[in-house]
């Protein structure tokens, strides 16, 4: 497994500046966001946990995803929840050429009018892995779209650490504007279905509201 931080470091916020990590530390408001999905063994679980607690989030789907799972992207969408742009086929943009990245990227936008999805206010774009190189990011910024990158990163994917570990890598670094990162996918689906109804229950206890972006 490869490294990474369950909290980013100021120091790469600020030098990363046009993407957005956090919002407001004035307000007791988390933001949750799922990547992957949407998928049959985990994205229901992940709803209906969210309506428990009237909490709003954002998902950012692969297209196939959406396309061999309409009737579930259509709900999250049905249950107020944002929706953001993951790439067709979950590229890494390190790995990928630019062009064939902003291809990939423009053709989850055909995939979602294909299955009725009305633009929100603002597109959302999150890089798949975090990996993007700055030409890719130029190209998804001038198409209109925010890129969202997180401040917490749960670490729900890493199949080394224990589900413990995933809801204190939360728990300890979770504070007002925080952008949390979880996955709707297989692979993370018995961590999330552990932390994420105590992470909704212990911070709606604090008094924080669960916003989409």
């Amino acid at each position: 497994m490869r490294a990474y931080l369950p909290k980013t470091p100021n120091f790469i916020m600020r030098f990363f500046s046009t993407y957005v990590w956090r919002f407001s530390l004035d307000k007791k408001e988390i933001y949750l966001t799922f990547d992957d999905g949407p998928t049959t063994e985990i994205t229901d679980f992940v709803l209906n946990k969210l309506k428990e607690y009237d909490a709003k989030a954002t998902f950012f789907c692969i297209g196939k995803n959406v396309t061999n799972h309409t009737d579930i992207f259509k709900r999250v969408l049905k249950e107020g929840h944002s929706i953001g742009n993951h790439t067709q086929n979950h590229l890494n943009g390190w790995k990928t050429k630019s062009n064939s990245y902003l291809d990939n990227v423009l053709e989850v936008e055909e995939t979602l009018k294909k299955h009725h999805f009305n633009s929100q206010k603002q597109k959302l774009f999150r890089p798949p892995y975090g990996k993007i190189k700055g030409k890719q990011a130029e190209e998804v910024i001038k198409k209109g779209y925010k890129i969202i990158m997180w401040s917490v990163l749960s670490g729900d994917f890493d199949t080394t650490i224990s589900n413990e570990k995933c809801l204190q890598n939360v728990l300890k670094n979770t504070k007002n504007g925080s952008i949390i990162v979880f996955h709707d996918s297989v692979k993370a689906a018995e961590k999330v279905t552990f932390v994420l109804p105590k992470i909704l229950e212990e911070f709606s206890k604090q008094g924080y509201v669960f916003k989409a972006i």
